[in-house]
């Protein structure tokens, strides 16, 4: 039997929640296309992205440990890949559609420039007097304008639900903009559900990255409530934490957290009496959620993680290092701009020349920042 995109959407139909996206009922694309015999409209954004530049950049772009500390930190790839597995899980659960939901986590990072939140933080203070810097908005402007791969448009002519769910993507670090999308509208289930898969995967995966590190040790966590229920569960003792109890209380950490989630989620939806999407974003709030316990929980991880990780003197060091890279970058190609490469000063034809070296330096990998800046500055090296 051969599964054809209309009996897909004739799957979605039958199985998906009433306020599930249906990628038959989508808005459509800014470009009118065919769509594909054996894929629906999600499925193919979907595989958009995975093929575009930006999406292979993410392997060389930091999440809290630069690329070259070690093989086994997470990446902003990396990281991209759990999110969408989590999410997928999440919308399995609750009756939303997978395929919306995985394109949504595979584009939400793409903007991310090199250097992780210390790069985002350095490009917007430099294009505070320019436009501004963000990088879910340079997401967007990576799947609409930024990526050439089609000759008949710029961008992905990714569907208007998909666009809409990067675009309202909101996590404790990221707040959307969402003027050209309606913003009365709350975003939909599948975009509440990348929100908390992000928020989700960088959490445990930090703290997994941090104990492996040894810049965090057990010992330093045993005030938390969210640790103390977590290491019960999985019957650890407080001995030495070795690599099969650490994977443990990883996996157990987020399955305890997609399981309170699913069901509190679960349950608002049910006392919201939403029947549609448009009912679902017409809501005063999120119908996606935690519990009030987890949520205190998950503050207090989330606190440890920014005193005892993210301002650690080691992760520290590299922000102050990154934010100089890309400042240096920054002034001495807005200051010469021939020394951009000559595809790169043909940008300017069609925004202003901040624009362009912010797009082409919210571009580059940790790897390539750093080898571009030796160039700049290091008379040894050859440009």
């Amino acid at each position: 039997m051969i599964f054809t995109r209309n009996i897909l959407e004739d799957n979605e139909e039958r199985y998906l929640a009433p306020y599930g996206i249906r990628s038959a009922h989508s808005k459509g694309r800014a470009i009118p296309e065919d769509e594909p015999e054996y894929r629906t409209a999600f499925q193919r954004d979907r595989e958009r992205i995975l093929h575009t530049t930006a999406f292979r950049r993410l392997e060389y772009k930091t999440q809290v440990f630069i690329n070259y500390e070690g093989d086994y930190y997470r990446t902003r790839l990396t990281h991209t890949l759990e999110v969408a597995q989590i999410g997928r899980s999440i919308a399995r659960a609750l009756g939303a559609n997978e395929d919306l939901v995985e394109a949504i986590c595979l584009a939400h990072d793409l903007g991310h420039p090199a250097f992780g939140h210390s790069g985002e933080t350095t490009l917007r203070d430099l294009m505070q007097d320019y436009g501004g810097f963000d990088h879910n908005k340079q997401s967007l402007r990576i799947v609409t304008k930024l990526e050439r791969r089609y000759p008949e448009f710029p961008g992905l002519n990714l569907t208007w639900e998909v666009l809409e769910g990067i675009v309202k993507h909101e996590t404790e670090y990221d707040e959307s903009d969402a003027s050209a999308y309606d913003p009365s509208l709350r975003g939909h289930l599948e975009a509440q559900i990348t929100n908390i898969a992000d928020e989700l995967a960088y959490t445990a995966h930090d703290l997994d990255d941090g104990l492996r590190s040894g810049l965090l040790i057990p010992e330093m966590l045993s005030e938390l409530d969210l640790w103390q229920t977590i290491i019960a569960s999985v019957g650890w003792q407080m001995g030495v934490l070795d690599d099969l109890y650490r994977h443990r209380i990883i996996r157990r950490l987020i399955g305890y957290e997609v399981t309170d989630y699913v069901k509190t989620t679960d349950a608002k939806l049910k006392a919201s009496g939403v029947k549609t999407v448009a009912e679902l974003q017409k809501l005063p709030y999120d119908v996606g959620g935690h519990s009030d316990e987890v949520q205190r929980q998950n503050r207090q991880l989330k606190d440890f993680l920014f005193a005892n990780m993210y301002n650690s003197y080691r992760v520290v060091r590299m922000q102050v290092k990154a934010a100089r890279i890309i400042q240096n970058l920054f002034n001495a190609y807005t200051s010469e701009p021939t020394i951009l490469p000559k595809h790169i000063q043909g940008w300017t034809e069609d925004r202003s020349l901040q624009r362009a070296v912010c797009d082409y330096i919210a571009g580059m990998t940790d790897r390539f920042a750093i080898e571009e800046h030796q160039k700049l500055f290091d008379p040894s090296v050859l440009p």
